[in-house]
């Protein structure tokens, strides 16, 4: 495969796959790691990766989760999505899709289909006037927000599916009042702190849309 300027090929951290990325535009970070082993696929999932980028946490989501029916990577950036599509080709996947929408203009067609959706979204806030606007939207919440990501959720989950996604620790309750405010129970939280005895600075949770209320702390994961 033709590699392009400033791309590399990287090897995944299971399951012998690579992913694509520029080194002009947004690379994944630890997050996207955290969430593809924090959420557990079941067998015969139909999973969705919402702001995929270049499709890391869909891979290796899927590296870890063989099992699961299929992936689409729903992301934005055009450049990034094609180059998702290219790492699924250079991986043979067959069960893989790439789609290039916003997440909130992601069609009628995909309503009720899906029993797993991922999501590592852009959750920082604040100026990016001094930043590269394509990598900027990956990281602050300019082209999309935390509720618009949780309302398209509540829409393309089957009932009983589970939306899993990171944010900032700080964010938590606003994080638990989208999901429980659109019928999303929060049933698995974990926060995650850059060494022993430090803050958490990140959480990652998952809930279930039309489950009963109760959830699962996780012990604190260090990275």
């Amino acid at each position: 495969m033709q590699g392009r300027e400033g791309e590399v090929v990287e090897e995944l951290f299971e399951g012998n796959l690579k992913i694509i990325q520029n080194v002009n535009l947004y690379r994944f970070t630890s997050d996207s790691v955290l969430l593809s082993r924090f959420a557990k696929g079941k067998k015969g999932d139909v999973v969705a990766d919402f702001c995929a980028g270049s499709g890391i946490v869909g891979l290796h989501f899927y590296a870890l989760n063989p099992h699961v029916r299929s992936v689409t990577l729903f992301e934005m950036q055009e450049e990034l999505s094609e180059m998702s599509a290219r790492s699924v080709l250079l991986n043979g996947l067959k069960n893989f899709e790439a789609v290039c929408c916003r997440v909130q203009d992601i069609g009628k067609e995909y309503d009720e289909k899906f029993s797993l959706i991922l999501c590592n979204p852009p959750y920082e806030r604040g100026g990016f006037e001094k930043e590269d606007y394509k990598k900027a939207i990956c990281r602050k919440e300019i082209t999309i927000t935390l509720s618009e990501i949780v309302e398209t959720a509540a829409k393309k989950l089957k009932f009983g599916g589970r939306l899993a996604l990171t944010n900032r620790a700080d964010r938590l309750a606003e994080v638990l009042f989208a999901m429980k405010s659109r019928g999303i129970e929060p049933k698995k939280l974990q926060f995650v702190r850059g060494r022993e005895g430090a803050k958490p600075y990140l959480i990652l949770a998952e809930g279930t849309k039309g489950a009963k209320e109760g959830i699962d702390i996780l012990p604190d994961a260090v990275n």
